[in-house]
Formats: structure tokens, C-alpha cells, sequence
């Protein structure tokens, strides 16, 4: 799903930016490519088209109009109206512009149809290729790819929640050797539960060692484990069943 989606959107990514998506691997970028390039060149050449059709109705009618007044001086001929007209069209920078698409659709379609060769656009590359130069080594350069996979985690972590009805949550109770493990699965990512954050429910507390994502109801998953004794601070995160389901598992 995610290939035909969002797929052809992401694909005009530089290669390190798509590499920061916590969904990178659930996305055929090849298809992805292919039919962002295909797409890209099919609009560019409408696009084109549109442009082309309206520019000379507009430019031919005004040379006409001006010939008409006499303001063109002896000797115009409708050839030369048309011939301006053009010249007007091929040099506007919005042809150039999307002639370039044309031409950046074409290769990037063929280049992951036939080659593998998995091509964004060009001004995004140029883009991560000036900041990369810009901090080179520095700390800043480290910090944009995790920035950049925050920002598309927070993003698809909102997309999931959308796809889903808000619920009460599911826990579940099992041993693992001598220890007990409680797994809480929700339909809404619990703010700041991140492992190894302790939580206390009612008067136990319990240690964060697992949160991750799944498909269904309730996608977001927590994994905790029983603690011996209390750490009471203010840092301890507090939890309240409410009205959650105790199940066998979730």
C-alpha cells in the first residue's frame, strides 16, 4: 500500500533522506521510482501542452491586435506574428521549467526501470548535497539525518493513529522465568513512554523495556517489566487501566 501511496511522493527524496524513514523498508522503491518518474513526465508534458496552447492564443492575438493598429509599422505578416509568438514561448522560463521535468521524469523513469538506478530530484539533492558541504564533519551534519527520521516517525506514527479507532487498551499478564512481563498494546502512542522509563501502575512499578509498532487495533506496544521495589520520583511515569481490557494476550 505504502509503494502506490505515499510511494511516488517520497521517491523525489535524495537516497539519505528515504534511508531515514522509519518505513523505508515497507516501500518497493523501485515501484516507487518508476511511477514517480512516469508520473512526473506524463504532467510535465501536459503541463507543456497547456502552456504552449495558451501562450500563443495569447501572444498571436496581441500581435495581431497591435498589426491591426498599425502600431507594428508596414510589411507584418501573420508568419511573422506567429514566428515572434514562438520565439516569446521557448524562451519563457516556465517552458524551461517544464521541459527540464520532461526531461528529469524520463530519466528517472528509465533509470529504475532498466538500470535500478533510484533518482529523486535533482534540486532536493543539490539541497542535501549543500548541507552536507556547508556543516561537513560537524555535529550539525550527524544530527539532520536524526532529525530528519524524527520528523518522518512522528509523521507515521500520526498516520497510523488516523487509520485506527480510538479504544480502550489491552493488557496482558505472563511469566518469563521468574520475572513478570506486562504488555500493554493501545491506539494511541502514550506520550514520552520511552524505554527504559519506569512506570508505576496503581502501587508497582514496573520498567519500560520494549515499545514498537504492529498492524491492527491497537498498533502501539508496550512491554514492562515487574519491579522488585519502588523508585518513586518525578520522573516516574503514571499509568491508569481505566477501563482497559485484561487479557491473555494482546
Amino acid at each position: 500500500m505504502w509503494t502506490y501511496t505515499i510511494g511516488p511522493f517520497l521517491a523525489l527524496l535524495p537516497k539519505t533522506w528515504r534511508r531515514a524513514l522509519p518505513f523505508a523498508a515497507s516501500i518497493n522503491w523501485p515501484h516507487a521510482v518508476t511511477l514517480s518518474g512516469f508520473a512526473e513526465l506524463v504532467l510535465a508534458i501536459l503541463g507543456l501542452a497547456e502552456w504552449y496552447s495558451i501562450s500563443m492564443t495569447t501572444w498571436v492575438n496581441r500581435g495581431l491586435e497591435v498589426a491591426m493598429n498599425g502600431k507594428a509599422g508596414p510589411g507584418i505578416t501573420d508568419q511573422a506574428i506567429g514566428a515572434m509568438a514562438w520565439f516569446m514561448w521557448a524562451n519563457h522560463p516556465l517552458t524551461w521549467l517544464l521541459g527540464y521535468l520532461c526531461v528529469e521524469g524520463a530519466v528517472r523513469l528509465c533509470g529504475a526501470a532498466f538500470s535500478e538506478s533510484l533518482l529523486g530530484t535533482l534540486p532536493l539533492f543539490l539541497i542535501d548535497k549543500a548541507v552536507r558541504v556547508f556543516w561537513g564533519g560537524s555535529k550539525m551534519a550527524e544530527e539532520v539525518p536524526g532529525a530528519a527520521s524524527s520528523f518522518f516517525g512522528a509523521v507515521s506514527e500520526k498516520l497510523l493513529e488516523s487509520s485506527v479507532p480510538d479504544g480502550a487498551d489491552e493488557i496482558s499478564y505472563r511469566q518469563n522465568g521468574t520475572d513478570e512481563i506486562l504488555e500493554i498494546c493501545a491506539s494511541r502512542k502514550k506520550p514520552d513512554w520511552d524505554p527504559p522509563k519506569i512506570v508505576r501502575i496503581e502501587e508497582t512499578y514496573y520498567r519500560l523495556e520494549e515499545s514498537s509498532k504492529r498492524p491492527g487495533a491497537r498498533p502501539f506496544r508496550y512491554t514492562l517489566r515487574k519491579l522488585s521495589a519502588g523508585v518513586p520520583g518525578r520522573k516516574v511515569l503514571l499509568y491508569t487501566p481505566g477501563d482497559a481490557v485484561v487479557t491473555g494476550k494482546c
